[in-house]
């Protein structure tokens, strides 16, 4: 999710081998709740356990609009209104979970905020530690690289459409689909189907080549409407076709000169499978 003061989307954050969604609002961290009490808790049911937790708890209940609030949230397959909150109200939260996972939950947000803080005042830490989590997780460096740059040029990107009037959320997410679907044949939520992922960031299960027409897409896009000054989310939404269309063509190209499919079922959930024994055995030796 971009938000007005911050060139930042949705991020996934690790605890203890669970996915947690959060993303910068008003200068804040905000997390995405579900994500949260799932990674504290036994039950998978986690939608009962809040209500649950919320009747054990009156002063939770009573306080819950002010500390829990609505946010859309973006994720591949497009815009998601769901429960966040920010670091203070996690906290609160956290106060109603009866779990010996709580406290070190406690300390890895209290850390959470802290980077933040440091990253505000130089912003390459951030960067160097999406970096350092893509390592850690298994992937390759040479695949880290493109990831690396296809957020950066996706931030331009995204850039370019605030100064020309395109409104973040629901238009974002349409003019990234106009790209994918001139790109590659399919919109993020038919090659996130494709690809046979679920809450996954698609472009973290990209293949090398998925990843350069991604790039190259989106570059396309911010080159025409630099140079035709589109304004507006009707003439960001050709360009948008436009630039997909490059891509496209270039994509084309290459799988009727090599003979093989650009977009593929390959991802990198085995990474994570890894990761997950690993952890395991980790804990087996203690």
């Amino acid at each position: 999710m971009k938000n007005d003061d911050d060139n930042q989307e949705t991020k996934i954050a690790i605890f203890k081998s669970k996915e947690i969604r959060k993303f910068i609002h008003n200068g804040q961290w905000w997390f995405v709740l579900e994500d949260v009490v799932l990674a504290l808790i036994e039950s998978k049911d986690v939608k009962q356990y809040i209500q649950k937790m919320r009747k054990r708890d009156p002063e939770l209940e009573k306080g819950w609009v002010q500390i829990v609030h609505t946010l859309d949230v973006k994720t591949e397959g497009g815009v998601q209104g769901m429960n966040c909150s920010n670091t203070e109200g996690i906290f609160r939260i956290i106060q109603s979970i009866s779990s010996p996972k709580a406290e070190p939950f406690k300390r890895w947000l209290a850390q959470v905020g802290y980077e933040r803080v440091q990253e505000i005042e130089d912003p390459e830490l951030g960067t160097k530690r999406t970096r350092s989590l893509y390592k850690a997780k298994g992937y390759p460096d040479g695949w880290i690289e493109k990831r690396m740059r296809g957020i950066e040029v996706r931030e331009t990107l995204t850039d370019e459409w605030q100064k020309r009037g395109v409104k973040e959320g629901k238009e974002y997410s349409i003019l990234t689909a106009e790209i994918a679907k001139a790109t590659f044949g399919m919109t993020p939520s038919q090659h996130k189907k494709y690809k046979e992922l679920k809450r996954e960031n698609l472009r973290d299960h990209m293949t090398d080549l998925e990843l350069i027409f991604s790039m190259l897409g989106e570059a396309a896009t911010t080159e025409i409407a630099q140079n035709r000054d589109t304004q507006g989310f009707v003439q960001n939404k050709k360009a948008a076709q436009q630039g997909g269309e490059v891509a496209g063509k270039a994509r084309k190209d290459v799988e009727q000169k090599s003979g093989k499919k650009v977009v593929t079922k390959e991802n990198f959930l085995g990474l994570a499978n890894e990761k997950k024994k690993q952890i395991s055995n980790e804990k087996k030796k203690k």
